[in-house]
């Protein structure tokens, strides 16, 4: 791409990128810092990646997911993961009809624009795998039926990290739908006195709608413009090698904790997710610094570790901050 284009792309791209300033006002009226789950979510709905959330309760991710839905008119449903939960009450039913004698569908609340999957762990295999249908085809099936969920469509599961009595561990090949694991904090002193006086009263600030439905699904249009150099590609491709052969990156010391890598799914997601960061900050190109920003994101609920690793009480943001550290940044 030449200097002429990329100047042209770059000034387009700041002009469709403007409502995200627009967008990030709204959303703080109710939700203090939590920047990165903010950000994450937004890059969620501008690629279509499912967003896994980690945290203890309280931390407002359902607020902020809600904030999110507000600012766009988007169609936001809440569903409470429970062992109880059936695959029916997500994805709908066939029920019959008497006046007719036909059976028609009764879609479930999974027919929306983004679905929390509110403790997602909490709920048995059936349930999970009629969400991966979901999650990965964009479709469910009812009876013998397919039907196209809405556009967009974005599933942001979050689970306790605390609490694993009762629970129903992710199966890897789900966990690798997500492209982002996000792990939600606590918020610093400051932030905690703007929220206590933000929200320690009855009256709540109310989030104006900034853009529409159709102006969120262009934008994810020219997200796929940012430009991309080659040796830009060059190092996603080798962070994520770098996770599956660490030994020839100089990295023998971590190969022994690695037990399986990232997956190209993992390659694709750090190239896209890179992408709407650049465009979040009104670039239409990315740097190596995008990829490092969501580097952490992308890559650590795809790692998975040896039991040596855990035994020492490493973690896989201490292995992806090894190998940030060691893979060679184009010049």
């Amino acid at each position: 791409m030449s200097d002429v284009d990329l100047l042209a792309l770059n000034a387009a791209i700041k002009q469709e990128s403007q409502f995200i300033d627009r967008m990030m006002g709204e959303i703080s009226k109710v939700v203090v810092g939590q920047k990165e789950m903010v950000e994450g979510i937004m890059m969620g709905l501008l690629t279509g990646g499912h967003i896994l959330l980690e945290g203890v309760p309280g931390l407002a991710k359902t607020l902020t997911i809600a904030s999110v839905s507000k600012s766009i008119s988007l169609d936001f449903q809440r569903i409470q993961f429970t062992p109880d939960l059936l695959p029916t009450d997500l994805i709908g039913t066939m029920i019959f009809n008497p006046k007719s004698g036909d059976f028609a569908p009764r879609k479930g609340p999974i027919f929306t624009n983004i679905v929390l999957a509110d403790e997602i762990n909490r709920a048995p295999a059936k349930v999970q795998s009629a969400l991966l249908e979901a999650m990965a085809e964009k479709q469910v099936t009812i009876g013998e039926t397919s039907y196209r969920l809405e556009n967009p469509f974005l599933v942001l599961a979050t689970q306790n990290p605390l609490e694993q009595e009762g629970t129903y561990p992710l199966p890897e090949a789900q966990m690798d739908r997500f492209m982002f694991k996000i792990n939600v904090t606590y918020p610093v002193k400051s932030e905690e006195l703007q929220i206590l006086e933000r929200m320690g009263k009855n009256e709540k600030p109310e989030i104006q709608s900034v853009i529409t439905k159709e102006d969120l699904l262009r934008a994810g249009s020219r997200v796929d413009m940012v430009y991309v150099d080659n040796k830009v590609k060059n190092y996603v491709v080798e962070i994520v090698m770098a996770t599956r052969k660490p030994e020839e990156y100089g990295l023998g010391r971590i190969a022994g904790l690695i037990q399986v890598g990232g997956s190209p799914r993992a390659t694709i997601s750090l190239f896209r997710a890179a992408k709407a960061h650049a465009f979040l900050r009104g670039r239409g190109y990315v740097t190596v610094e995008d990829i490092k920003a969501i580097a952490f994101h992308t890559l650590r609920h795809r790692l998975i570790l040896t039991y040596e690793a855990e035994a020492e009480n490493i973690r896989t943001d201490d292995i992806i901050k090894e190998i940030l550290y060691s893979v060679e940044v184009p010049a």
